[in-house]
C-alpha cells in the first residue's frame, strides 16, 4: 500500500488479489463511515494501462507527470509570460524559473524523456516574445533557433529541466 493523506494505491500480484483487497477496503471504509470515490476507485493493470496518482501517471514500470499536471504548468507559464508583456526578458526568466524550479522538485523523478519536449516548448515561448519585440509576426521559425539558440537562454539563466535531471541522475562521487 502506498498512502498519502486520503489517497492510496494498493499494489497486487494478480487481479483476483486486487479484487479481494478492494472488498476489504470497502468494508473497512464503510465501518469507519467513509465511502470510496466511485470514479477514482479502480483496478488497473499498471503494465498496460497505468494509473494517475499524486500528479504522476504510472505505467509500464515508469512514471511521468500526468496530462493535467503538464497542462497546469503550461497555463501558469503562459500567464507569467505573455508576448505583449512589457517586462524585460531577465525578469520574465526570473518569474518562469521560480515556477520551473518548484515544478521540477516535485516531478524530478519522472522518466528522462519528460523534460526535453517541455524545455523546447518553454524556449519556443521565449523566442516568440523576442520575435514580437523584433517586430516580427507569428511563432518562432528555423532562423529564430539560430538567432536565439538554446545556449542563449542558458546564458540568461533560464532553468533547464533537462540539465537539472542530468545533474541529479549522476552517480554519487566515491
Amino acid at each position: 500500500m502506498v498512502r498519502y493523506a486520503d489517497d492510496f494505491v494498493i499494489l497486487c500480484e494478480s487481479e483476483a488479489e486486487a479484487r479481494a483487497a478492494l472488498r476489504e477496503v470497502e468494508q473497512w471504509t464503510q465501518a469507519a463511515g467513509l465511502t470510496l470515490h466511485p470514479t477514482k476507485t479502480q483496478i488497473v493493470n499498471a503494465t498496460t494501462s497505468g494509473f494517475d496518482f499524486l500528479g504522476y501517471h504510472f505505467a509500464r514500470g515508469t512514471r511521468w507527470p500526468r496530462k493535467k499536471s503538464l497542462r497546469k504548468l503550461k497555463e501558469t507559464i503562459r500567464h507569467l509570460t505573455r508576448r505583449n508583456s512589457g517586462m524585460s526578458l531577465a525578469r520574465i526568466i526570473e518569474r518562469v524559473n521560480q515556477t520551473l524550479r518548484g515544478w521540477y522538485e516535485y516531478f524530478k523523478h519522472s522518466n528522462r524523456w519528460t523534460f526535453k519536449p517541455l524545455m523546447s516548448w518553454i524556449r519556443s515561448g521565449r523566442r516568440s516574445i523576442l520575435r514580437r519585440r523584433a517586430r516580427k509576426r507569428g511563432r518562432g521559425r528555423g532562423s529564430d533557433h539560430r538567432r536565439w539558440p538554446n545556449a542563449f537562454f542558458d546564458a540568461l539563466g533560464l532553468f533547464n529541466l533537462e540539465a537539472a535531471q542530468a545533474r541529479d541522475c549522476q552517480s554519487l562521487p566515491r
